[in-house]
């Protein structure tokens, strides 16, 4: 499925290598320009070189997991679906028909894509890039070149977490080893400086496009990340955002908005997207319980037990 998607969004794939190549670089200049010739033969070299590799490889694990992993794609049926009734009140219902209207038992707010002809489940939408319908869908984030949904929402948080991190680490570590080298330099001959000059040259600029690549890195994941842990903590996507928003503006509305589990605790939202375990299982890619089933056994009201 990933390679289906590489395939069929360019895009996506463009960032992935974009991504790849931006943390293998981080890590060249920071080992190479930063680290041997400030903290040579010190304790510190080891040590700063193997907390920012241990992030890098975290955010590369992340990064994999937020790929590779099923957002939440809902099941299409085995078999065709006759969609000929529904089809033929798509104007009165914009193409969205509620399963309830057709007395289903137990499907309460369930809905019919007429895209993937399938039912899907509350708060399922359909992604036009995968072309299925995705389980409490955030959005397609081409950096992942996926979805962000019910099942990989905590890996992609997790990926925004480390590359901010290492954007911090890195932008700390080249202002330090450049105030080293002005040091340096005003203490040293001034025979070697001037041998010295060409490679200082290359390396000033590893030190200003790693910087620029960290604070352009730092401030998106940033933003991003503030949003994700908004839409947990408020229990509404941007997609529900939006929608609401829309139906608020529109004139004569006469459709019930998405009400969201507002009275649900924070802990509660939190334990649904990074699992129920200990806090401090979160910071890492392992596999936790989706908080529901999936297919048409997927459950309308999840446990709210924390």
């Amino acid at each position: 499925m990933a390679a289906f998607r590489c395939r069929r969004d360019p895009c996506g794939f463009i960032c992935l290598i974009l991504t790849y190549f931006s943390v293998f670089y981080a890590d060249y200049v920071v080992i190479q320009y930063v680290l041997i010739p400030a903290y040579s033969g010190s304790v510190w070299c080891t040590l700063h070189g193997s907390v920012f590799n241990i992030i890098l490889l975290l955010l590369l694990a992340c990064h994999s997991k937020a790929v590779f992993s099923d957002p939440g794609m809902v099941p299409l049926p085995e078999t065709a679906i006759d969609f000929s009734d529904l089809r033929s009140q798509s104007n009165r219902l914009n193409d969205r028909v509620s399963v309830a209207d057709l007395s289903t038992p137990g499907c309460e707010g369930w809905t019919v894509c007429s895209r993937c002809e399938t039912y899907r489940p509350p708060r399922a939408h359909h992604c036009r890039v995968c072309q299925r319908c995705i389980r409490r869908m955030d959005h397609h984030c081409p950096w992942i070149n996926n979805c962000v949904g019910e099942l990989n929402q905590k890996y992609f948080i997790q990926f925004l977490f480390y590359t901010g991190m290492a954007s911090l680490y890195s932008m700390a570590l080249v202002v330090s080893a450049w105030v080293w080298r002005i040091r340096s330099e005003r203490e040293g001959d001034g025979d070697k400086e001037g041998e010295e000059a060409p490679s200082k040259h290359l390396i000033v600029a590893h030190y200003i496009i790693l910087l620029v690549e960290s604070i352009l890195f730092g401030v998106f994941v940033l933003v991003i990340f503030y949003d994700q842990l908004v839409s947990i903590i408020t229990d509404e996507t941007p997609i529900e955002q939006m929608r609401n928003r829309l139906m608020k503006d529109k004139p004569n509305n006469t459709h019930p908005t998405h009400i969201t589990h507002t009275r649900k605790p924070k802990i509660a939202l939190l334990r649904e997207v990074f699992g129920r375990g200990s806090i401090i299982c979160w910071l890492f890619p392992l596999h936790s319980s989706p908080p529901s089933a999936g297919g048409i056994s997927y459950s309308a009201l999840p446990d709210y037990d924390v």
